[in-house]
């Protein structure tokens, strides 16, 4: 029988998804698709989709968002790390305050929110449609929603809804739903700009719990792992993916103004991680953490610069989590049998610092699931294991994989830190405050959001999206709510 508590999706707020051990008997194909041979541009449209806008007003921004402070414009916010780019002094040990509570429907990741205080949440009523919502910060007032149809049935009996966050840039706000459509809407209203079916496109094969990847805008380009496939691949069945081949587009980049194909690159299909930058001697290199491989890509031509193998032998293992980069270095883990690495990349490789030993579970540093761990002061903290009892919070040296101290408890969480302090959000909602502290787990406060004892709505499991950080607000999701919390500051 299938037991929720013993599986993950995995988001990018996460999100997403993870985890497989058999499939159940209603295993189908993702969606009813037109002729996989036919061509499928972007649709262009100037008015708003199928769905319902309230007038509103919002001001546009003409600045980078990556550079804007205070805001979080994707999945781990503006530097892909989960760290807020709050500089306010919190009092940690008094309880925040409930702003407002937001009913949500079908889907695992949270929002993101633009320097102007509006959060967009991403999720589908009643499995049937795809909403797109802006929220005023402050109040928690719907200033527009806008739908789009959903076709889908996940292999293993999860929702419908949305894995991903919006990924938003000065005027649009970019998402990508379960089925692998990706749509760009004017910030101001929901307005549909351009959409693309790239699922259609690029003949993909539904994955276990289809489409988990967030967008990344990189200047002009909309970059987003696809994973396609030969177009007589899709009869193979879903979850099959053993017998499934890559066809070049484990990554495309899109134009950000038109939906257009910019480029495609990488034999390899898809994961449940999003992509993201760093920089390597001055240039900009995109990091995929693919099904197989991590490939790592020249943002401006497509050109897969090196790759590096790092998967679990078993058929149902995924990844999942975006690479975490300090300089020149890159880590990635999984949860299943390799474990973790540390990489150092050059122009044209990269060669391996240290790894997890392969199958010894219990020698292995890190075993990351479906929560990206944060990087503080060269220590990750983080959550490791695949499911409970085989789960805990951990510190790990960053440099060397050395193991600094492990919480017995036995609990999978997610983490977005603040300055030095750590939000730690347990899967049932508990939420811990921790000092970073590489000698001992330093609890500095707690909340409860499952049985709360305060003024908070009850949070109901899974509670597996990571918190957001904005200014003075604190924005976490269980399954059917949103809240926004206000954080008390410092005295004096």
């Amino acid at each position: 029988m299938f037991n929720r508590s013993n599986w993950q999706p995995l988001f990018v707020a996460a999100a997403a998804l993870c985890l497989v051990c058999s499939l159940p008997g209603f295993a189908c194909r993702l969606m009813a698709q037109d002729d996989p041979r036919t061509d499928n541009p972007p649709t262009r449209i100037g008015s708003p989709s199928n769905g319902s806008s309230t007038a509103a007003t919002i001001s546009v921004d003409t600045s980078n968002l990556a550079d804007v402070r205070d805001a979080w414009p994707r999945f781990l916010g503006s530097r892909f790390d989960g760290i807020s780019n709050s500089s306010l002094k919190f009092d940690w040990t008094s309880n925040p305050t409930l702003v407002w509570s937001l009913p949500v429907a079908d889907g695992y990741g949270i929002g993101s929110i633009d320097r102007s205080g509006h959060y967009f949440h991403f999720d589908a009523p009643d499995g049937s449609a795809e909403r797109l919502r802006c929220i005023d910060l402050e109040t928690g007032k719907t200033i527009w929603s806008v739908d789009d149809a959903l076709v889908y049935r996940d292999m293993l009996g999860y929702e419908s809804g949305p894995r991903g966050s919006p990924t938003l840039d000065a005027q649009h706000v970019y998402t990508m739903g379960c089925t692998g459509r990706l749509n760009c809407r004017d910030k101001r209203s929901g307005d549909l700009v351009w959409s693309v079916d790239t699922n259609a496109q690029y003949s993909v094969v539904q994955n276990f719990f289809g489409v988990g990847g967030s967008p990344l805008v990189l200047d002009d380009q909309v970059i987003v792992m696809v994973g396609g496939s030969p177009v007589e691949d899709l009869a193979i069945a879903p979850g099959r993916l053993d017998r499934v081949s890559p066809a070049g587009s484990a990554l495309v980049s899109f134009d950000a103004a038109t939906g257009q194909e910019r480029w495609k690159c990488g034999d390899d299909l898809a994961s449940y991680s999003s992509p993201r930058t760093m920089q390597v001697n001055g240039e900009t290199i995109v990091l995929l953490f693919a099904r197989e491989n991590l490939l790592a890509i020249d943002a401006k031509s497509g050109l897969v610069r090196w790759k590096h193998r790092h998967r679990a032998a078993v058929l149902e293992s995924v990844n999942a989590m975006v690479p975490i980069v300090s300089g020149n270095e890159v880590f990635i883990s999984e949860c299943y049998d390799v474990g973790s690495v540390l990489l150092r990349a050059a122009g044209e490789s990269a060669h391996v610092v240290w790894s997890d030993p392969v199958g010894n579970r219990r020698k292995q540093a890190m075993r990351v699931h479906w929560s990206n761990p944060v990087l503080i002061d060269g220590h990750l903290y983080g959550c490791s294991g695949r499911n409970a009892p085989d789960s805990s919070f951990r510190c790990i040296e960053f440099a060397s994989g050395k193991l600094c101290w492990d919480d017995p408890r036995k609990k999978r969480s997610s983490v977005t830190a603040v300055g030095d302090y750590l939000l730690v959000f347990e899967e049932r909602g508990r939420m811990q405050v921790l000092q970073a502290n590489s000698e001992a787990m330093d609890v500095v406060a707690q909340w409860d959001f499952q049985t709360p004892d305060g003024d908070w709505p009850k949070l109901e499991y899974p509670c597996w999206a990571a918190p957001v950080v904005v200014a003075d607000k604190l924005l976490i999701r269980g399954d059917k709510k949103v809240l926004c919390l206000r954080m008390n500051q410092q005295k004096g």
